[in-house]
């Protein structure tokens, strides 16, 4: 079980992290984890560049290194690039230090400058968050597509996100294998219908707002 619109009580609990940036334009920011992986990016890419939409790619260090020409894709895109460890690591499994590194190895293998952050599984622990909140901003995420979960159904996936999305949210899916047959089917669907709508697809910037 998991919320697919983040309450009240997730922002209160961790108020230091970006749970969705606040205005009322109608701007959404579209935000992926877990690539880069061949044929699944490179269909997001072409799906968000047929939008003129800006995303954010949060990238496991491994996968650039495994997928260097898709990496460079999404540079060329000008969409923005976030740390999302090396190894995907569960924070709440993992040591301080050993978490710590791997950050930073991400971090190296990004080959940019990034200022945000996602934790994988959305948990690290209080003192791993402290550390990188010196250098990084947290992303976390306003609404969860769940199109990671094999329990749903594509449609169920597009509906929950379609219903919860509002300004200034932050989406996030997933540039993953697992994620991909409910992913390919939201998500240009959700592209159109607030395209429609006259919202705007942005990337995240450097230096986020709080939230």
């Amino acid at each position: 079980m998991f919320l697919h619109k983040t309450n009240f009580l997730l922002r209160a609990l961790f108020p230091r992290y970006t749970w969705r940036v606040p205005t009322r334009e109608k701007v959404i920011y579209l935000t992926f984890d877990d690539g880069p992986i061949p044929e699944v990016t490179e269909f997001v890419l072409e799906t968000l560049g047929q939008h003129r939409a800006q995303a954010t790619f949060f990238c496991i260090g491994d996968n650039i290194r495994k997928h260097p020409g898709i990496y460079q894709l999404v540079q060329n895109g000008g969409h923005s690039i976030g740390n999302h460890t090396f190894n995907h690591l569960n924070g709440w499994k993992t040591d301080d230090q050993p978490y710590l590194e791997n950050f930073r190895q991400c971090q190296q293998q990004l080959g940019v400058t990034t200022r945000l952050f996602r934790p994988p599984y959305g948990r690290a622990r209080r003192s791993q968050a402290a550390e990188i909140l010196k250098t990084h901003d947290v992303i976390m995420w306003d609404v969860l597509t769940g199109d990671f979960s094999q329990s749903l159904t594509p449609d169920v996936v597009l509906a929950k996100t379609l219903k919860y999305t509002e300004p200034g949210s932050i989406l996030l899916f997933h540039d993953s294998l697992k994620a991909w047959p409910r992913m390919s089917y939201a998500l240009p669907r959700v592209l159109d219908h607030f395209s429609e709508q006259g919202y705007r697809f942005e990337r995240l910037p450097q230096t986020t707002p709080g939230s």
